[in-house]
This record gives structure tokens, sequence and C-alpha cells, in this order.
């Protein structure tokens, strides 16, 4: 049991590789929604209709202003910066990203370090919905601009006509290029030439678009920017993420080979597809994902992921304010739940990687000091509630009720094992520690259970950001809700779009995350200040 945010963290090892595709992919859509300056007026496009069927992620927004709009009105966004930008000129722009395949290299930084990285091969076509000749001026000074600032240096332009408009080609010092062409008001920019051919190929009709291939529907009026991630997309990206676990997993070789190839296996036979859509409420930006499962793999899931009497995050009130990061589970049945994920895994994967699967899937709970998983969720109620002490996932801890108390705690690691009543009981090796009060079990890294232990003798959180998130309110049919807290972001964004801030002044963005499960596979809304399209941003703010 993991909490439900993942972050990639610097540290050392062979390799490291950063799934940056999406990131680096909708990085792009950002900046030229950032930099269009020129109203529409015309009559707005299909997008999906100039992208090729065969594209692997597909990123879309068809009105510019109305996706950044919210991120300004924010409450964290207007306490910290001094000026509030008028995105009046961008109401009606359209912009699609297309990402057409994946490109994993690894550069070395010394004899013994080096890091992997993902270059997604991409084509963002913008409608412009102006002249032919402004579009040109755009692409030759804007987008010229931008790729100096991506390849840190002043890159060489040529410009011909070629397809019936202007073409450009930047390029760098290292080799690295970049393209666009401009066809009437729409422009076609990327990094990789054949990707704008696919786009030129359905403009002829030579080829089916996204459109006409059926699997993303028409743009909502009512959402702000939405996506997709096709099941040869999903393959893909299934081996990048592979390979990250892999390089994170230590400097055994047979557990990072072990990982690279189970790992893609369980993903590539288990998501189908991935939709995204982002939408305004009255609470925030809403961010709902959903995630396509075979139809036995979410018949399963929907009869073992049950939800209880409700997330009530009771636990909660154990945690300080300041956490960054915690996460109430609600299952009917935590053990049977538990036991679905584990059979699943193992039929989704072939005979080796099943036997491997089975064997060390009480792994994924060490952390918090369990050994015996199916033991630890047949004695506790619901399942458990978990934090994270650190923003880069560092000090994970667990709460949990239980009504057995001699099984949760033969659950333990053999160091903790034993009843531990009042008092701490810590690992040899000093990494985990536990301690109970009555029949809630307190367990996790060492250092922040120690310090939780004193925070428990009648200080309790009845004032912090946790309870005030919690009372936005969720869906009670959730399996899981996360809550968590951001300071940094809020910073970026103000950094990116305002420019300027109050001095030192901080404010706080906050985020709200359920999970369910369907007869069609998983569902999971985010409901946060800034919403998925300011997390972008504020990531290229930090880069």
């Amino acid at each position: 049991m993991n909490t439900d945010k993942h972050r990639c963290k610097n540290g050392h090892g062979k390799g490291r590789i950063y799934p940056r595709f999406l990131i680096l992919s909708v990085s792009i859509c950002v900046y030229l929604w950032l930099i269009f300056l020129t109203s529409c007026t015309t009559k707005p496009t299909d997008m999906r209709t100039l992208v090729p069927a065969e594209t692997l992620v597909y990123l879309e927004t068809n009105d510019l202003a109305a996706a950044l709009q919210p991120i300004v009105d924010a409450k964290p966004f207007k306490e910290v910066a001094k000026t509030k930008p008028d995105f009046s000129a961008l109401k009606g722009v359209q912009l699609a990203v297309a990402v057409t395949g994946f490109e994993t290299s690894e550069e070395k930084l010394t004899d013994e370090h080096s890091v992997g990285r993902v270059q997604p091969h991409f084509v963002a076509v913008a409608d412009t919905h102006v002249w032919n000749y402004q579009a040109v001026a755009f692409a030759e000074k804007k987008l010229g601009g931008f790729v100096a600032d991506i390849y840190d240096s002043e890159p060489t332009l040529e410009r011909s006509d070629k397809h019936g408009g202007k073409y450009f080609m930047w390029a760098a010092k290292d080799g690295r290029k970049a393209y666009a062409l401009v066809i009437d008001s729409i422009i076609y920019f990327g990094n990789d030439e054949s990707a704008i051919d696919k786009c030129l190929a359905v403009k002829r009709g030579e080829s089916d678009s996204v459109a006409k291939a059926g699997k993303v529907k028409s743009a909502d009026p009512a959402t702000l920017a939405s996506g997709y991630v096709s099941t040869d997309g999903v393959a893909q990206i299934a081996n990048i993420v592979g390979l990250k676990f892999a390089t994170e997993a230590g400097e055994d070789s047979e557990v990072q080979s072990a990982i690279a190839g189970i790992l893609p296996q369980l993903i590539r036979n288990s998501v189908t597809d991935i939709k995204w859509i982002a939408t305004k409420t009255e609470q925030g930006i809403e961010d709902r994902y959903q995630i396509g499962m075979p139809t036995e793999i979410a018949s399963v899931f929907s009869e073992t992921m049950v939800t209880g009497d409700g997330c009530n995050a009771s636990s909660f009130k154990w945690l300080p304010a300041d956490v960054p990061i915690a996460t109430c589970y609600n299952f009917r049945n935590a053990q049977v739940a538990w036991r679905s994920v584990v059979l699943v895994a193992q039929k989704r994967t072939d005979a080796f990687a099943g036997k491997v699967i089975a064997e060390f899937s009480h792994l994924l709970l060490e952390p918090y000091g369990i050994a015996d998983p199916e033991l630890f969720f047949s004695a506790s109620n619901s399942g458990a509630t978990t934090a994270n002490f650190s923003p880069d996932g560092e000090k994970p801890i667990l709460i949990a009720q239980f009504f057995d108390e001699k099984k949760i705690y033969s659950s333990l690691i053999s160091e903790l094992s034993k009843q531990t009543g009042d008092g701490v009981k810590t690992s040899a090796d000093g990494d985990v520690a536990t301690f109970g009060i009555g029949l809630t079990l307190f367990s996790g890294d060492s250092d922040t259970i120690t310090s939780l232990y004193p925070f428990t003798r009648g200080v309790q959180n009845t004032k912090p950001m946790l309870a005030e998130t919690i009372d936005r309110g969720f869906d009670r049919n959730s399996v899981s809700v996360t809550v968590g807290r951001d300071s940094n972001t809020t910073l970026f964004l103000v950094d990116m779009l305002a420019r300027e801030g109050h001095g030192d002044t901080q404010a706080v963005s906050t985020y709200l995350t359920e999970t369910r499960f369907t007869n069609s596979g998983m569902e999971r809304k985010t409901t946060s200040d800034f919403g998925l399209i300011g997390a972008i941003i504020a990531q290229l703010g930090q880069d």
C-alpha cells in the first residue's frame, strides 16, 4: 500500500529513467498557449481531424483563455501575485498535441552514474484563426525563440517553401532539430519531421485521423482541456515505466531485470487506454481520469474493490497540519481487495513473472513494517491510512484500526511482532518503528513514528489543512481518498504567469484525489486549486 502521489527523485545508481513524455509534450502545448496573442474570430476547428489515427498520446484545448483563467483565479495565486494576467486575447485559440512515438537514451554522467532520458516524438498543431502572414511571423519569431531557449543557444534556421506552405527547420550545434510548417492559419510544430508528415497525410486524405478512428470523442464545450492515451501508447509507456522502476530498485541486477520484464507485462495486459478531462467547479479545477481495463479485470475489481462505510478520515486527527500527503483507504474487505490485486497480477503475466509476484508481493508493504500483508489485512477494519512526511516520498507511515490484536502484531516484521502496547519499538536496522494506542497501530518510518508518539498523547489535529480539504466533500463510493498540500507550485506559477509576487509571501495549494472502480476500469478524480494544467506550467517554471 502506498500513497496516491508518486514523485521522481534524485539519487545514485547505474541510471535513472524519468518518464517525462507527458510533461514534455504538454509543456509544448502550454508554452504555445502562453505566447499566442491573437484572438480567434473564425469557426472552431475539430482538432481531432488534423492528427493521425496512430497517435499514442493526444491532448487538446478549444479555448486557451478558459483553460488558464481558473489557475489565476485560484485563491493561492491571488494571495501571492501582485497582478493577475489578462487572457482575453487567448479566447478561442485552439491547440492539439499528438505524440507519435518515444525514444529512450542513456546519458553517462560519470564512470559509475548515468541518467536515462525519454524523448517524445510529437507534433503540436495550432489553429491560429489569423491571416497566413501573421501565422508565418509567429512561427519564425516566437517558435524560433522557444527553440533557442530549449537548446540553450541560437540555432541555425533554414526557410523553404514546402508542402504548399512555409517550412522552417532549426538545428542546434549538438544535432537536435525542430520543425515548423505554416499552411493558411494552421501551424504544425514538432521535433520529428515524420510526425508532421503524418499530419499532412491526414490532410490529404491518405490516412485516417484520430477523429475517424473513433477512440477520441469530440471535446465537450464544458471542459477546459482533454486527453487520450491509446492502447499502443499504454504499451510504450509501460516499457518506460518498467525501466524507471527497475533503476530505482537498487544495485541488484537480477532485481532490476525482473522489474523491467514484469512491470511492462502487467501494465500492457491490465490497461487498455486512458482518458482525461479537466473542468472548472466551485471547489476548484477537477481532473478526471478513466483508466480502461479488459472486461475480465474490471469485473474482478468491481466486485473486490468494494467500499466500506466511507472514508471519514478519522485517522487524520493524528497527523500534523503540515503533512504533505495522506491517503485514507476504504474497503469493505481489505483482505479480499489485496488478494484480488495479487491474483490478477499473477494471471496477467507469464508463469515465471506470476511466481515472482507471489513470492515478493509482500515487499510492497515493507516500508510500513509489515511482513505479512494477508495477515495484516485480515485483522484490519477496512484498510488503513497512509501518510508521507517528506515531499520526496522517503518518510512513509501507516495508521490502521484493527479488531484482532494478535494477528495485527504478528503481521509485522520480526523485531516489531511482539505486541507493543505503549512505547515505541524499532527494527534492528533502525529504519522502521511502531507503537499502538488501544486498537490503533502506528507503523513506518522510524523518525516519523518516534516524533508522532508524544504527539498522540493528548495533542490532536483539529484545525489542519487536511480537515479543510476533507470538508470539500467526496464520493463515498471511493476506495481511497488522498489529501495533500504544496507550497512550491504557487510560486512557480506566479513566476511563469504574473512574473512578480509579493516578496516572500507563500500560499499553500491543496488537492483531493478520489479513486473508485467500475465495470469498465478505474476512475480517478482530483480536485485542486490549479489542476494538471497548472502543475505542468509550474514544472516549466521549475525547470
